[in-house]
């Protein structure tokens, strides 16, 4: 009963994507919509990384925000019963010591250039990763590409030298939007960082069914 309206859009791929193995690095308002997607789409096998608390400022716009002060990741072990929960920091050497292969992706939400940079040279065939989601308040102009082919996006650019920088070869697919930022302060509107999380989850989904 409860996924029968998932199962009428999906009809047989709904097995396909309801065993997929998710990894999602960071939920804070990016993360916490994906991980909501995910859930809620059926995923069953979904592990999440974070080692912040909630802050006031965390309430525009991250899910479970209202227990401030608690721990985001048990917060949400209690939200979404059955996700497996690792409360770490994700810096270069968490990131150097995890073991990425018994998972079928690995979702990338995390503002962390370093790490993130980290990620993609251990991680890349199977990534799909966020960029930047603040300053912006245009839902409609999130797109996804090639991290070599977003434009447009000042955090993604940054990324792409980092990675250049770092002699990296690969490639991924990253959630963008080429919005002009409306602030130079780090502002946020959930309609966008939000967004960003359910294209993180639709494009993961896509991925695992290879549409």
């Amino acid at each position: 009963m409860r996924f029968d309206r998932v199962k009428l859009l999906f009809k047989d791929d709904f097995e396909k994507f309801k065993n997929a193995k998710i990894l999602l690095l960071g939920v804070g308002g990016v993360g916490s919509f994906c991980l909501d997607c995910l859930y809620r789409s059926g995923v069953q096998d979904i592990t999440i990384v974070d080692f912040d608390r909630y802050d006031i400022t965390n309430q525009n716009r991250q899910i479970g925000s209202e227990n401030i002060g608690e721990v985001k990741v048990e917060v949400l072990k209690r939200l979404y019963p059955g996700i497996n929960a690792i409360e770490a920091k994700i810096d270069e050497e968490w990131v150097d010591s995890f073991d990425f292969s018994k998972y079928d992706l690995v979702l990338d939400a995390i503002d962390d250039i370093k790490a993130k940079i980290a990620i993609a040279k251990k991680a890349y065939p199977k990534l799909i990763s966020s960029t930047g989601s603040a300053r912006k308040c245009d839902p409609t102009k999130i797109e996804v590409a090639s991290i070599w082919k977003t434009y447009g996006d000042p955090f993604a650019k940054k990324i792409r030298y980092e990675l250049k920088k770092a002699g990296f070869k690969g490639d991924y697919q990253a959630i963008f939007s080429p919005e002009e930022p409306r602030c130079k302060e780090k502002g946020s509107f959930v309609g966008v960082t939000g967004s960003f999380g359910l294209t993180l989850c639709s494009y993961a989904i896509k991925r695992v069914l290879k549409y």
